[in-house]
């Protein structure tokens, strides 16, 4: 399986696909054909790691690291993304889970997959420089990147977060390893420090003077793994109840999104999709008006979502078309701070569950959207993030404390560190 830019480049083999991060003519890197599953002839309520093992098994033919797969799957999905059932008969809806990882967050798929690849790459070139791994976050990313990569040999990692726009315990993630992690506060927002991340990777010198790879979900590495998880969970719920699922997913910068996408149009049993966006309406303004207007980001309480640029979007008109053919695919709504409140609230009220900001767009999205579609049919929220990361936020809401997670408790206690810089690629350079 060779992978090839979304603006038509050369193709490439894996390794340099996710060593690269991006491809030399600008573009994203995708597989030159996707393959297709039948769900017929899949296995269903087995372990994520076993499963990963098949689905992915097309995507690493031919690769350095295809007798290391499974190696690499026990590496990184040493947690489950359990799908919990919420409500039965006639209106169908369970949540699935993907916050039972390290940092609590979706993101810690997609991380612990990267460093298990990127780590035996590097591993085999057997290069004496470190690579350095850029990642910008708008929250959630760059601590799953540090949780994964901390102390790992061969590897640094630069996290450039915007100052004062992610959430305190957030914060802690991203500041608190030391060692090979090196964390940057940007004054600015999450697309000043995307920028920042791409105009390193543009700078040829630059690149290789410091041995750079991504570990945003521009790059491939990441999208594959999560990937796994829709199939898991749409396998499950066909297996047992007979018919396929719909799901509702919040995004920010598309990678989560894409990677359902990805697993749609590989033939697992994913019906309608549906994006939530929070305030940031670049998604669903362009499927309104067909128009491809990105812009400055507005902070928002579903902070990991602030993205006025998604880069992935990208990948999915590479793999769908533009908004017409994309209206035939999916929808997107927006959903405003005072509904972000307003539906944690009323969700705890009514079924107990304690959702996070981002999660609370995907339930807005289904109680006071979906009102015909929700009847008869299931539906799938994602759960991207526990609540108690927004601690701040979501308890005065519920008004009651959020039990943290153990692995999250046992981070938040050790200190943290970092510079505040300018948007200007001389201040990350000076500390490289």
């Amino acid at each position: 399986m060779n992978y090839q830019s979304t603006r038509g480049g050369a193709p490439v083999a894996l390794e340099d696909a996710i060593m690269s991060g991006t491809a030399p003519d600008g573009g994203l890197f995708v597989p030159v054909e996707l393959p297709h599953f039948d769900p017929a002839d899949m296995p269903a309520h087995v372990p994520i790691r076993e499963l990963a093992q098949l689905v992915l098994k097309p995507f690493f033919d031919g690769s350095e690291l295809s007798g290391e797969l499974d190696e690499i799957c026990a590496d990184a999905f040493t947690f489950a993304a359990p799908l919990r059932q919420i409500e039965t008969g006639k209106q169908k809806l369970s949540v699935l889970e993907l916050f039972h990882g390290p940092t609590a967050a979706f993101k810690d798929f997609g991380a612990r997959f990267l460093a298990a690849t990127m780590s035996r790459i590097i591993r085999r070139r057997d290069d004496t420089r470190p690579a350095t791994i850029v990642v910008a976050t708008s929250g959630d990313t760059g601590g799953a990147v540090a949780a994964a990569f901390h102390q790992r040999p061969g590897t640094r990692v630069v996290v450039l977060f915007p100052d004062g726009r992610v959430s305190p315990r957030q914060e802690h993630q991203l500041t608190c390893w030391g060692d090979n992690i090196i964390s940057l506060a940007v004054k600015g927002e999450f697309d000043d420090c995307q920028r920042l991340a791409k105009a390193l990777f543009a700078d040829a010198a630059i690149s290789a003077e410091h041995n750079l790879c991504s570990a945003n979900s521009i790059n491939v590495g990441r999208l594959l793994p999560q990937s796994v998880y829709y199939a898991q969970s749409s396998l499950d719920y066909l297996a047992a109840n007979g018919e396929p699922s719909n799901y509702i997913v919040p995004t920010g910068n598309l990678g989560n999104a894409f990677a359902c996408a990805w697993a749609k149009q590989m033939g697992f049993p994913v019906a309608d999709m549906i994006l939530a966006t929070n305030a940031n309406r670049t998604i669903p303004d362009y499927l309104d008006s067909g128009n491809w207007e990105p812009r400055s980001s507005v902070a928002t309480l579903a902070s990991a979502m602030d993205v006025g640029d998604p880069s992935n979007m990208e990948r999915l008109r590479q793999l769908w078309g533009d908004a017409d053919a994309l209206r035939e695919k999916l929808r997107s709504f927006s959903v405003s701070d005072d509904e972000i409140r307003e539906q944690i609230r009323t969700e705890f009220a009514r079924s107990g569950l304690i959702c996070c900001p981002h999660t609370a767009t995907g339930f807005h999205v289904y109680r006071n959207l979906l009102a015909q579609e929700r009847k008869g049919n299931h539906w799938i929220i994602v759960a991207t993030a526990h609540a108690a990361k927004f601690d701040d936020i979501v308890e005065p809401l519920v008004g009651e404390a959020i039990p943290v997670p153990d692995e999250l408790a046992r981070i938040l206690e050790w200190p943290s560190h970092f510079d505040t810089i300018e948007p200007d690629i001389s201040e990350i350079t000076a500390r490289l």
